[in-house]
């Protein structure tokens, strides 16, 4: 299947340096995407960056949605209003999302829910911390999360899985492509027991400290479909090598 590299600016830029940093991705882009890119930017530049990337083949995202279509929640965005905008994807329950919030597996199976409603594709988040690793409870923590986490109707056309172990977000660390395999593959068993033959084709990122030096390396790994990047989107040439790697994932 082709593979997907998605950038989470997380809550970072301004509209001068972020259509600086877009005008670079896209020069990038001239030539043709060797895979599909996904731009996750925060939500005050989606309308920006929906200009910025036009005609690019760059699809743009939202990085959280509410569970419900439109109400008396402010602050809040609805899936809506992301696909109003021109988005095609929203992340949901990225581990920051998941810690900061204390957002349950239920909870984002109801954001997920309201993604697929407005047409979104929804990136479903899920990783162990180190603790958890430590005790050797990583498969059972991140089943769990998945089984918990995907709502029913879901697809390889409106849901992508993402793998982000907590402790290797932003913290240098990466998991081994051991490590990878191993919970890619157990992800790829239980979504064919919840899909039948679709959960082969849904597909399966990894994020968590993924940069220009690793990516070739874990993009190889069998069940990663691409992958989901976080500081390194943030800098052109960088998150171009990763997305040159999705290439041959």
């Amino acid at each position: 299947m082709r593979s997907l590299v998605a950038g989470n600016w997380k809550m970072n830029g301004l509209a001068s340096d972020a259509l600086d940093r877009a005008q670079a991705i896209c020069a990038k882009a001239g030539d043709g995407l060797p895979c599909d890119v996904l731009v996750c930017p925060p939500a005050t530049l989606i309308g920006t960056m929906t200009r910025a990337f036009q005609d690019s083949g760059i699809t743009l995202g939202g990085q959280d949605c509410h569970a419900e279509d439109s109400g008396a929640y402010t602050g809040d965005v609805a899936a809506p209003m992301l696909a109003d905008l021109g988005c095609s994807h929203v992340i949901v329950g990225h581990s920051e999302r998941r810690r900061d919030h204390a957002e349950s597996d239920a909870l984002i199976a109801s954001k997920a829910a309201a993604a697929h409603r407005a047409g979104l594709v929804a990136i479903i988040c899920l990783g162990e911390s180190a603790t958890e690793r430590e005790e050797g409870r990583a498969s059972d923590v991140v089943s769990a999360q998945l089984a918990g986490s995907l709502p029913p109707g879901a697809t390889p056309d409106n849901t992508v899985v993402a793998y982000e172990p907590v402790w290797a977000i932003g913290t240098g660390n990466t998991a081994t492509p051991a490590d990878v395999a191993e919970i890619h593959a157990l992800l790829r068993q239980q979504l064919v027991a919840a899909l039948g033959e679709d959960g082969n084709n849904v597909r399966l990122l990894y994020g968590g400290s993924v940069n220009a030096g690793n990516a070739d390396e874990l993009l190889a790994v069998d069940h990663v479909n691409g992958a989901l990047v976080g500081g390194a989107s943030l800098k052109p040439d960088d998150f171009w090598a990763i997305v040159s790697a999705g290439r041959s994932a």
